[in-house]
């Protein structure tokens, strides 16, 4: 299996999972996203991402995309930020899927975790 690939275990997959996400995480704001962040008590495995991506945001093909860009930020990051989280990425309603490129997410997402990475050595 390859170094990069994105398995089970990075991905959260069950209702009471993102459940737990959006009612005791933290939420985290971006241009374009909204994350609900949720510290994970057993350490091993680094984060697990979710996606919930609604029907307002467009018709299947614009969600689809939505979702293919996101994951791959996180597939190519997943070594890159090594935190015991739980993370449900939202998109705002005024993200337009056609825009959404890898380098606009990346610009996003990556000051969040640098941040992330620095309240967690702080504690």
């Amino acid at each position: 299996m390859s170094r990069l690939a994105w398995n089970k275990e990075r991905r959260l997959l069950h209702s009471p999972e993102f459940t737990a996400c959006y009612e005791q995480g933290k939420k985290q704001f971006t241009r374009s996203f909204i994350l609900f962040i949720l510290k994970r008590s057993d350490p091993s495995g680094g984060y697990r991402v979710g996606l919930t991506v609604s029907k307002k945001m467009g018709h299947a093909v614009a969600r689809n995309r939505i979702k293919r860009v996101v994951r791959e930020f996180f597939r190519l990051h997943q070594f890159d930020f090594e935190l015991p989280l739980d993370i449900v990425v939202v998109p705002k309603r005024n993200l337009e899927a056609k825009q959404l490129t890898l380098a606009l997410a990346t610009e996003e997402f990556t000051p969040l975790f640098h941040r992330l990475r620095e309240e967690a050595a702080a504690s």
